[in-house]
Formats: C-alpha cells, sequence, structure tokens
C-alpha cells in the first residue's frame, strides 16, 4: 500500500488528506452542509458523540462475526455505500470502486439519481449488490420513468429520497459557484490550477456528468422544485415498483408509521447527513424513537454523521438493522484511491469488531430482515 492510503488510519485521516489534495469547491461540496453554521451537521457529531458503548467483560469474543441478515441474504459487513452524487468528482472511477467494494462485501451500494457513472454498468460492476436512489423531481413523470428504467436494469431495490421538497442552501458549495452539470469558469480554473494533482488526473479522465441523464428521453435540473411529491406519489410510486421500497431521509415516528402502513419494505433514517436543513433533528436521536413507534419487524436502515466504526454499533443499538457510510468514503478515494478506499473501509471494519470485544458481543443481534 502506497501513498496517501498508508496514511488513513481513521476517517479524520482520509478527510485530512482529501482537503489537501481536492480543489476547494470540490472538497466544500463533498464536506459541506446547510446553513451559515452548519450546525446541523456539528449536531449529527455530537448526538452520536454522546452515545455511549458500555463495556462488558469475561465474554468469549474470540469469534466474532460482523454478518448480517439483508433481504433474505448474509451480508459481509453490517454497513454499506450510501447514495452519493457526482462521486468521480473524489477521483476518476470512484463510482465503479465502490461498485467493485460492494460486489467483493456483498453489500448494498446506492446508486444515486445523479451519479457520475450510467446504472446499468453501476449494477453490472457491483455484481447485483446495488439500489437505485430516486428523486422526486418537477411532476415525477421523468423520475417514474427513471424508476423504469432501473427496474429494467435489474435493481430489485429501490431507495426513494424523501426529504429534499427543496434543495437546501449550502453556502460553502454556493460561493465557490458549484454547479450541476459540472461547468468549468475563470474561477474554478483557477482553484484546478492551485491543485494539479487532481486537474491532471480527474480532468484528463473527462469532466464528470450525471451519467444517468445522457440517454435521449431523461433530463435533470438539480434545483428543479420536489415540492409536488406528496403520499398519492409515494403509492404510484409503489405501484410502479415491483421489488424492495427503501423510503429514505425520515426522522418523524409519526411519518414512519405511516410509510410502515403504506407497505414500504424499510425506512433508512436520516437527515441527509444535514446537507438539506440546518435545523433538522439528529437522526441517532429519531431512531430510537422510531424503533418504538413501528415496532420490531420493520426493517431500519441509518446513516448520517457516521465517522467510525463504533459509530455503527451504536446506531444498532439504538434500533437499526443496516447503516451506511457516505462522504468519508469520497475521502478516502481523494487521499488514497481504491487502494485508500479499501483501507478506510478496513479501519471502519476493525473498529466496529474491536467495539463489539469491548463490550462483550460475538455478532450483531437483530431481527431478520
Amino acid at each position: 500500500m502506497r501513498g496517501g492510503a498508508a496514511r488513513i488510519h481513521s476517517s479524520e485521516d482520509a478527510r485530512r488528506l482529501a482537503k489537501a489534495r481536492l480543489p476547494w469547491m470540490v472538497f466544500d461540496y463533498i464536506d459541506g452542509a446547510a446553513g451559515a453554521g452548519e450546525t446541523g451537521a456539528a449536531r449529527n457529531r455530537a448526538a452520536l458523540d454522546d452515545i455511549c458503548l458500555v463495556p462488558r467483560i469475561l465474554t468469549d469474543v474470540s469469534q466474532r462475526s460482523l454478518e448480517v441478515p439483508l433481504f433474505g441474504e448474509m451480508a459481509r459487513r453490517p454497513f454499506g455505500i450510501a447514495p452519493m452524487g457526482m462521486c468521480n468528482l473524489s477521483g476518476p472511477g470512484a463510482d465503479l470502486m465502490l461498485a467493485r467494494l460492494a460486489a467483493r462485501d456483498a453489500v448494498p451500494v446506492g446508486v444515486s439519481t445523479v451519479a457520475s457513472t450510467p446504472l446499468e454498468q453501476m449494477i453490472d460492476v457491483a455484481q447485483g449488490h446495488a439500489w437505485f436512489q430516486l428523486y422526486f423531481s418537477g411532476d415525477n413523470a421523468g423520475s417514474f420513468a427513471l424508476a423504469k428504467r432501473a427496474q429494467d436494469a435489474g435493481y430489485e431495490t429501490l431507495i426513494a429520497t424523501v426529504d429534499v421538497p427543496e434543495v437546501g442552501r449550502r453556502p460553502r458549495e454556493l460561493r465557490h459557484g458549484f454547479t450541476m452539470p459540472f461547468r468549468i469558469g475563470p474561477r474554478q480554473f483557477l482553484d484546478f490550477a492551485l491543485h494539479p494533482r487532481w486537474s491532471l488526473t480527474s480532468l484528463a479522465a473527462g469532466r464528470p456528468q450525471m451519467a444517468n441523464f445522457e440517454m435521449d428521453g431523461f433530463d435533470f435540473d438539480r434545483t428543479e422544485s420536489r415540492a409536488k411529491a406528496d403520499w398519492d406519489t409515494l403509492r404510484a410510486l409503489r405501484d410502479l415498483w415491483k421489488g424492495r421500497l427503501v423510503v429514505k431521509g425520515v426522522t418523524h415516528a409519526g411519518d414512519a408509521v405511516r410509510l410502515r402502513d403504506a407497505g414500504v419494505d424499510a425506512i433508512q433514517v436520516s437527515n441527509h447527513g444535514a446537507r438539506q436543513l440546518e435545523s433538522a433533528p439528529a437522526p441517532i436521536h429519531a431512531l430510537h424513537d422510531i424503533r418504538a413507534a413501528v415496532g420490531p419487524d420493520l426493517p431500519l436502515f441509518y446513516d448520517s454523521g457516521l465517522r467510525t466504526g463504533e459509530d455503527v454499533l451504536k446506531a444498532f443499538d439504538q434500533g437499526a438493522q443496516f447503516a451506511f457510510f457516505g462522504r468519508v468514503l469520497q475521502f478516502a478515494i481523494a487521499a488514497g484511491g481504491e487502494d485508500g478506499l479499501h483501507r478506510l473501509w478496513d479501519v471502519l471494519t476493525s473498529e466496529l469488531s474491536i467495539a463489539m470485544a469491548q463490550t462483550g458481543r460475538a455478532g450483531l443481534t437483530s431481527p431478520a430482515v
């Protein structure tokens, strides 16, 4: 293992290295959160940090398993890869690096509506371990067409993201003039010139695009209002989608109960990493309340603010049955390419395994998913 990958001993190491290597606009797009003070992101972390794991002693934990059931199969890790837009900004081929990792460990990689690699290629490289993430947009005709395309490509799980009726304001991103599709003006050109390593590798590979909209008949406006989506929209999507439907972006117990009754297959408790609403509650606290409200049988997943393997164990203790890491994986790619990604993945795995040993657990208990 060479270069930046060997210097990754935690997710914070990956972030620090990525900050030095990425253009400012790219780093702030990945790292940024909603609001001038980004207090929502700080709240996510503070809430996770405030949860303690209680050590237990004299328990035989010499043989530990990190496998968990997930929709009738066994995932080799209790965490997967959250859907993230334009990942190839973190490094050329980043999407496919994530897909290969998903295939290796039989965990889902979320394929974003605004991924920089076509959804058909992603599920092929992930060897079927890919879930497609859908945004509602405009009158939803285009969104439903995209869901049908994912279904035709062989996706069995759809993640409907419902916490973005309007795109949140992220000042760090706006100050750099970041847009989708990606545009290069004088300000961006200077930024890239000051980060030649990224520029020579990333731009030489071709400007990252929203690859799912390069086919005729598929258009996307990132700033278009998504506010028309309602419960009727969800019912229509439930009727259209023949596979498993996960609804992502839930922090209210009453919404979770209504989703359960509407026939969704799982709920992903999340506040979008605090990227949409600065004042949103920390979802790790909401997770406990939602589990109590929906009962033990409905699968609950978790993302937002996760930085360590210990965080995953905390999410399980609050009622989750699977967790998803997001931006820290992009930082690892920026820091050390595919080696960096695998290095951080191993770090997260080791952190979780050690925490399990310290708390007297040979496995992760959760109802069957």
